[in-house]
């Protein structure tokens, strides 16, 4: 055995406290997955119907359903005469459905388009919200349209008639048409959006979808109106 053999260093002997800790993974928060985008949805419960009614947005709504109709016909020939008819419809959505529309450089010729094609939108849009809402008051006032209630549903007292009429009509109604609203209104900021706005990224899918809802809509009324 030589020097260098005798003399040489010991191997170093690691004790568990020295050894290397394994990589610990990675966890992020509770939740962080793939299903972490559906985090920020909106859940609409049950405390949501029932105050819908009864919401400012609501009404805001409903005065713009009531008002995009007029100003719609009027801005076709404000539009016509190069008038400010793009930047009265903005105005509109953003007062009344706090939608806010960055202007584009210049409207041009779809200030017009966008006054001619969301017409029918409109007023599908104005005459199923105004029916619903008339068959609200309707119902609920029940009483006072008087009248024999013998043959009536709930009949033949006046209290059974107005139980079924207020509970079935009035009440299922009235939770019923705010959310109807707010899918009309909905497509009406995208037009807006789309026409009159400096995106108009899926204007021709907004477009189609809103001639289709409107004539749909058109159909399902032709036996309501017969009714009346």
């Amino acid at each position: 055995m030589d020097l260098a053999q005798r003399h040489s260093a010991p191997t170093p002997v690691r004790t568990p406290a020295q050894a290397p800790a394994p990589a610990r993974p990675v966890v992020g928060p509770v939740g962080s997955d793939q299903h972490a985008t559906h985090r920020g949805a909106p859940r609409v419960g049950w405390r949501d119907i029932l105050r819908e009614p009864f919401r400012a947005g609501t009404w805001l709504r409903l005065a713009y359903l009531l008002l995009a109709l007029p100003v719609g016909i009027l801005c076709v020939p404000i539009a016509l005469v190069a008038g400010p008819a793009g930047r009265i419809q903005r105005g509109l959505a953003r007062r009344l459905l706090g939608v806010e529309v960055p202007a584009p450089g210049r409207t041009g010729p779809l200030a017009l388009a966008h006054a001619v094609i969301s017409m029918p939108l409109n007023l599908i849009a104005l005459t199923v919200s105004g029916y619903f809402w008339t068959v609200v008051v309707m119902n609920v006032a029940y009483p006072l349209r008087g009248g024999d209630t013998s043959q009536s549903w709930g009949g033949p007292t006046m209290a059974g008639a107005w139980a079924v009429h207020g509970i079935g009509g009035g009440l299922s109604f009235l939770l019923v048409t705010p959310w109807v609203m707010k899918g009309f209104t909905a497509l009406q900021a995208r037009l807006v959006k789309g026409f009159l706005g400096a995106d108009r990224t899926g204007l021709l899918k907004t477009t189609g979808i809103a001639l289709a809802v409107a004539a749909v809509c058109a159909l399902l009324s032709i036996p309501v109106i017969h009714q009346l």
